[in-house]
């Protein structure tokens, strides 16, 4: 953590011995020159690496199967990843398959795998995934339009690199798109059935943090102090949910990043405050400090009303770094809902929230986000 902190990379390789790196990353990082300062470093500690920069902002299988292809015909005996949650999602799906075999179709769930996966080491040039640290990894599979949730400890990667340096040039939407997407994962995690008060203090800091700081990052982008803050928050919401998992946030928008392509942040953002109507009810005291987290009044926030004011809040940071006001903006068409919902109610995110929902719910949910 901390500016600079890329620089340590390469003692850090050194000192497990490993030799050639599958670097996996996009074509965009590599044109704007973000790439260099990595292939910078592993050049200066003699380290040889290959280059894969086709990953899609919705990484699929094709991307994990070409990138294995890679890694396999030059020798690579370890993985870096570089960028945001996408690279580092296809990174661990080329990484798990290299070391256990078989597709990666295979370990869709939770805990599939039999071994470790190839070394990888994740370089984040955004703040909100948390990709870089987590046992998650989403991968579309194309046939299906579906994104896998892989849900593995074997695709953890050993090394993250949270340098705010990295984070400077990032574009105002993809500041937005990520930060709550950072900020979804800690007020998920925070109301899961099995957080923690361990889970609990890590969401807590990380709401805090992206509500003093995520407004700033996205108008003041050099803004050094907002963009460390934002790091600190997006990998603090990621020990929270990496331990208490996630929600109906993550299983509604998974589908419909899988199914329109969409921006995952962006749809985590639109859905959250519906999400958390629907929850209400059974998480009163947690939403209670969710509001007071966002910047409510203490004074005026009691469990009838906690609901209100923390979708308030959402709803109003939302809309000052312009995100979207609903999915149908998207492209989101009504006469789809009963497929995402379907294929919502199977995906492992949605296992601990707070209250289990029918079909009809998750389709008004959907509705209700328009």
């Amino acid at each position: 953590m901390g500016e600079g902190c890329i620089k340590n990379l390469g003692n850090e390789i050194k000192s497990r011995g490993l030799k050639k790196s599958l670097i996996v990353t996009d074509k965009i990082l590599v044109n704007i020159g973000l790439v260099k300062k990595l292939t910078n470093v592993l050049d200066e500690n003699k380290i040889e690496y290959v280059i894969f920069d086709e990953t899609k902002p919705n990484p699929t299988v094709t991307n994990v199967n070409d990138g294995l292809k890679i890694l396999k015909d030059n020798g690579c005996d370890f993985v870096i990843s570089f960028g945001g949650g996408s690279p580092h999602d296809a990174a661990k799906g080329i990484a798990l398959v290299a070391a256990n075999g078989g597709e990666i179709k295979d370990y869709e769930g939770v805990d599939r795998s039999a071994h470790p996966q190839l070394p990888l080491m994740s370089i984040n040039t955004t703040a909100g995934t948390a990709s870089e640290m987590t046992r998650f990894c989403i991968i579309t599979d194309e046939d299906r339009h579906v994104k896998m949730a892989i849900v593995d400890k074997n695709v953890t990667p050993i090394i993250a690199v949270n340098d705010p340096e990295l984070m400077l040039d990032m574009p105002k939407s993809l500041t937005a798109a990520t930060g709550m997407d950072a900020l979804t994962h800690a007020i998920e995690a925070y109301v899961s059935t099995i957080a923690t008060p361990v889970t609990d203090a890590c969401a807590e800091k990380a709401i805090e943090l992206i509500s003093k700081n995520l407004r700033d990052a996205v108008f003041n982008g050099k803004d050094i102090k907002a963009r460390d803050n934002m790091a600190y928050a997006e990998y603090l919401a990621g020990m929270a949910f990496n331990n208490a998992s996630l929600g109906y946030v993550h299983a509604m928008a998974h589908q419909l990043g899988g199914f329109y392509d969409l921006p995952h942040g962006v749809c985590n953002a639109i859905l959250l405050p519906h999400v958390v109507r629907y929850n209400a009810e059974v998480s009163k005291e947690k939403l209670r400090k969710v509001a007071i987290l966002l910047g409510v009044n203490p004074h005026i926030v009691n469990e009838n009303n906690s609901a209100d004011l923390a979708i308030e809040e959402i709803v109003k940071l939302s809309n000052d770094i312009g995100i979207p006001k609903g999915i149908k903006e998207l492209g989101a068409k009504e006469e789809d809902f009963t497929i995402l919902a379907t294929n919502a109610l199977k995906d492992a995110c949605g296992f601990t929230n707070p209250k289990q929902a029918t079909l009809e719910e998750i389709i008004e949910i959907y509705r209700s986000a328009m």
